[in-house]
């Protein structure tokens, strides 16, 4: 009898993570990258100008330094995180985080307090200053879009206002067939598009008018608070009679 191990299929390729660009446009953050780099560009120095070196090899530790520049002072990126929202207000999400931390690791009530409050004030100043960034992201949208729409650029225009409206798109639904089935083809779902309206817009007349409750209960109040003509006849007689007894 042979044992197997199970195996785990892949797709091949591993999707590449992108760094947090957005930070450069810190000035602190930029410094440090600078500097960073410099140094290590510094190091690599004596083994570029070297002998026997290619420009393969050149370029392999040109790229190791910058890769290694990026992971340490950048920081790979995060799909969760918007373009507007700044470095500083990254840096308080962090501190937030860890003073949630600090509340589930407390031990004793008078920890869990204090952690607690201290939680709150954070959280306060994170919400401020997203707030802060998100009008800054805005405004300065509108700035830039005053320029192509004096030049009459529409399609710079067009992209501006894209970002500001933001991504509303409905969720598409599912066409299925009359036996209940899904329909994932783009010619099949138009034909059946096209017969499910054929069948709502031309179907026959009916052939007596319906009346609708609401009327028949009108009809029904009107025809009991007016009495009919053969009570009304009755009605005059018996006061023609009583006008002659007297």
């Amino acid at each position: 009898m042979k044992l197997k191990l199970k195996k785990h299929w892949t797709t091949g390729w591993t999707a590449s993570r992108k760094f947090n660009t957005d930070f450069l446009r810190n000035c602190d953050k930029l410094k440090e990258f600078k500097k960073l780099h410099s140094n290590r560009l510094q190091a690599f120095h004596d083994l570029l100008n070297g002998e026997g070196t290619t420009v393969e090899s050149n370029w392999k530790e040109i790229k190791e330094a910058i890769t290694s520049t990026c992971h340490d002072v950048l920081g790979h990126k995060k799909h969760h995180h918007k373009e507007w929202i700044t470095v500083d207000t990254l840096d308080m999400i962090q501190e937030r985080r860890n003073k949630k931390a600090a509340i589930n690791t407390s031990r004793t009530r008078t920890e869990k307090a204090k952690a607690q409050a201290e939680y709150t004030e954070v959280n306060k100043q994170v919400k401020r200053s997203i707030r802060t960034d998100k009008r800054k992201y805005v405004e300065g949208l509108a700035t830039t879009a005053e320029k192509p729409a004096r030049e009459g650029n529409m399609r710079e225009l067009y992209d501006i206002t894209k970002k500001l409206y933001g991504n509303h798109r409905k969720p598409e639904q599912t066409v299925k067939s009359k036996e209940g089935k899904v329909i994932t083809n783009i010619e099949e779902q138009q034909n059946r598009w096209l017969e499910h309206f054929k069948e709502l817009l031309n179907r026959p007349a009916p052939l007596k008018p319906r009346t609708s409750q609401p009327m028949l209960a009108h009809q029904q109040l009107k025809r009991s608070a007016w009495p009919s003509d053969k009570s009304r006849v009755v009605k005059q007689q018996d006061q023609t009679t009583f006008q002659q007894g007297d």
